[in-house]
């Protein structure tokens, strides 16, 4: 048996926490730092897929997910005005559900529970000052004035990861997309039994997610200029400007939008690590790494399954360095696939010119990918 480690995860985010409660869960000893002085979760909700849930499962926290979510099994696909398309069932991983829809609060207050309850200390309010790699382990100081000595230390903080900034600079800055997303909770429709789906005709997307019994969330897809940002006290109003072409749930869905507070707004950006995502034994996982739009819903999923893989991928060994080569070259394929779809996939709806490769990759279809993506990770 491989000798215990310690590990620094750097961000309590859903994959450092899947990461933590994986590894602690195999007698690591974990630690996470966070920027956050607590683990709630901003936003709204979020779509783990069938793969996601595999992980959940194997980290024992999915039928707490799907206690507090909504699952669901089939994909519909209406026009502008509610028309049904097509009704697409979804594939499933293994014996795992095929989605759950949940909010990310309660995601994280799951996560966080696990962790809690496998031993792992959460240090809040920290990030990493200096960091120190002389190849057998590495010295960390956090900004909090804490120094210790870690095996590994592993970085799940976001698509502006710090950790990636200081291993390669700014070669790997944020991509905006030229798109961004806006999503409000509202209450769920009682024909909302799974993710709705509406497309526009002015490169517009429009889908509703049941997250709960009672609840679901209204996101939006839309063109936008980088330095763009919603009016604090008129957000809930531009949202319905651009959605005034839309009719059927997703105008009922618009009725309840009337706080401006309410709406969440991020822009799409995506991150591609090109060098390998390990410097010594400091590793970038999740968005750090590999962000991707949302097209496919896989963006946490992507995060999950780095961590679990990575907790498997140190079993057996004391050699630190191999596992990560090992982790690298299970992961990246798989992650750069989701990115390079979910990049084709935005193309073809908002009708920019795809590649040739991009091309090829479209004949697989959502459908496809998500048959795909319930293959092994």
């Amino acid at each position: 048996m491989a000798s215990p480690l310690r590990v620094l995860v750097h961000g309590g985010g859903i994959g450092g926490l899947t990461l933590a409660v994986a590894l602690a869960g195999r007698g690591h000893t974990v630690e996470v730092a966070e920027v956050r002085d607590g683990l709630e979760a901003l936003g709204v909700g979020i779509i783990q897929p069938s793969n996601a849930l595999h992980v959940m499962r194997e980290i024992g926290v999915l039928d707490a997910c799907v206690a507090a979510g909504f699952e669901w099994e089939v994909l519909t696909i209406c026009d502008p005005a509610g028309a049904t398309l097509a009704k697409i069932p979804q594939p499933r991983m293994d014996d795992a559900p095929s989605n759950n829809g949940i909010p990310r609060p309660a995601l994280a207050e799951i996560l966080a529970t696990a962790a809690a309850a496998a031993g792992v200390t959460v240090r809040f309010g920290t990030t990493i000052a200096e960091l120190t790699d002389d190849g057998s382990g590495v010295d960390v100081t956090l900004s909090d004035g804490t120094a210790a000595r870690w095996d590994l230390v592993v970085g799940f903080d976001g698509i502006g990861s710090p950790l990636r900034t200081r291993l390669y600079g700014d070669r790997y800055r944020p991509e905006y997309t030229g798109f961004a997303n806006w999503r409000v909770t509202v209450p769920r429709l009682p024909e909302v039994q799974g993710v709705v789906m509406s497309t526009g005709n002015r490169a517009a997307k429009a889908l509703l997610t049941p997250i709960t019994d009672e609840l679901m969330y209204l996101g939006a897809v839309f063109a936008e200029a980088e330095d763009f940002r919603p009016d604090p006290a008129q957000a809930h109003e531009q949202l319905r400007e651009r959605l005034a072409g839309f009719a059927g749930p997703v105008a009922e869905a618009l009725r309840h939008v009337d706080d401006p507070s309410a709406v969440v707004y991020s822009r799409i950006s995506q991150v591609t690590v090109e060098e390998p995502w390990h410097v010594g034994r400091v590793v970038l996982a999740g968005d750090a790494a590999h962000a991707s739009t949302p097209h496919l819903a896989q963006g946490a999923a992507m995060a999950v399954e780095d961590a679990l893989v990575l907790a498997l991928s140190l079993e057996g060994t004391d050699d630190v360095a191999e596992a990560l080569d090992a982790w690298e070259a299970r992961r990246r394929p798989r992650a750069m696939w989701v990115q390079n779809m979910s990049r084709a996939v935005l193309k073809q709806e908002t009708g920019w010119a795809t590649t040739p490769e991009e091309d090829e990759l479209l004949k697989v279809g959502i459908p496809g990918a998500a048959h795909v993506l319930v293959q092994p990770y």
